[in-house]
């Protein structure tokens, strides 16, 4: 049975909710609960990996059991509880007191279902293991988000995560982000397991939502086909009904004009006055940083609502994207295409919004 609900993941910039003297020590408990996460990521996953390839290690006696099973359940098992409670259990004992133990008890499930995933491309070695860096987002349960209420005086929605004050900065939201927030506090959806990511002295919340899917009156025989076309980002028809939606003028060439702008400051910036030093001198850069990718995206969202938009409007249950292989084999033969199209990304954002809207996506 097909399920009624999606999981969708929005990031939203938070701010600590303290007086300026105590922000150094909650800044310095985030930090700590970063490395601790990043130590305990490192461990689970080699631990894992011991574990599944242990009966490789054709050097061990024939007496050697290798069974990963608990010994009380099953007399042939080689630990001395769950398999899951084994990397749990490790990683408890060593960061015991520095480190809440339901960040790694989140940690440990996700790196077990990830590894679970992948485990047959180790075997084969289609695929490394992975290598967690510095930076891993540190793992948030739906219990550790509480008191959560919207501050008319701030302006923000505040709450406490982790017994760590918390407000949100939307800035000029333009996306679903405040309307989400609303509905958590109304509890019309549900908080999933998220995470904190620390990024250039900044914290960003990833928080998973839970959504009924859209209830929208559509029906399965009205098909609409949609193309990804290099003249305009979408070209979809239905009942009848044509439309272009962007154009390469509108995408192509602006983004264009980005890269142009990109290079003519990257230029600029030798002749410009230092006085502070590197952060003075390359000001103009820093203020375009990532100007282009966020445009894109944007565009792309813009476009891909626009073609779920117009499946709803024409009543049509399924969407059949159209001749993609043979788009795909154009952008990878034409690098300059492969460079400013985006194609997969335009791609991987009807697809969730088609299931959003409880729409069938067929990709031809």
């Amino acid at each position: 049975m097909e399920k009624s609900t999606i999981i969708l993941t929005r990031k939203i910039q938070l701010l600590i909710d303290v007086p300026p003297d105590k922000k150094d020590e909650i800044w310095e408990k985030l930090y700590r609960y970063q490395n601790r996460c990043f130590r305990a990521a490192n461990f689970i996953v080699s631990h894992l990996y011991v574990q599944e390839m242990i009966k490789d290690f054709f050097y061990l006696t024939e007496e050697i059991q290798y069974k990963l099973a608990d010994i009380n359940k099953d007399p042939m098992g080689i630990f001395t509880r769950s398999k899951t409670g084994t990397t749990a259990r490790m990683v408890f004992d060593r960061f015991k007191g520095e480190i809440p133990t339901d960040i790694l008890a989140s940690l440990n499930n996700m790196i077990q279902s990830v590894f679970s995933k992948n485990k047959a491309n180790y075997w084969q070695g289609l695929q490394s293991l992975r290598n967690f860096k510095k930076d891993i987002p540190i793992p948030v349960q739906p219990t550790h988000v509480t008191k959560m209420k919207y501050d008319p005086e701030k302006k923000a929605f505040c709450f406490n995560m982790l017994a760590i004050p918390f407000k949100t900065y939307l800035g000029k939201d333009f996306t679903d982000k405040r309307l989400i927030m609303e509905r958590l506090l109304k509890k019309e959806i549900k908080l999933c397991t998220s995470q904190i990511q620390l990024k250039a002295g900044k914290i960003y919340w990833l928080a998973v939502f839970e959504f009924e899917k859209e209830e929208n009156i559509l029906k399965p025989e009205i098909i609409a086909e949609a193309f990804l076309s290099l003249e305009h980002p979408i070209v979809a028809k239905a009942n009848n009904v044509r439309i272009n939606i962007g154009s390469k003028e509108e995408f192509l060439y602006r983004r264009l004009a980005i890269q142009a702008s990109q290079k003519r400051i990257q230029e600029g910036v030798t002749y410009t006055r230092s006085e502070n030093g590197k952060k003075r001198k390359q000001k103009a850069l820093y203020k375009s940083e990532n100007l282009e990718s966020r445009y894109v995206t944007q565009r792309l969202h813009l476009y891909s609502r626009k073609l779920i938009d117009f499946c709803v409007q024409q009543k049509a249950g399924t969407l059949i994207l159209r001749n993609q292989e043979d788009k795909i084999g154009i952008v990878k033969d034409q690098e300059f295409v492969l460079r400013n199209w985006s194609c997969y990304e335009l791609q991987t954002k009807i697809k969730y919004k088609a299931e959003k809207a409880g729409i069938e996506l067929i990709i031809g």
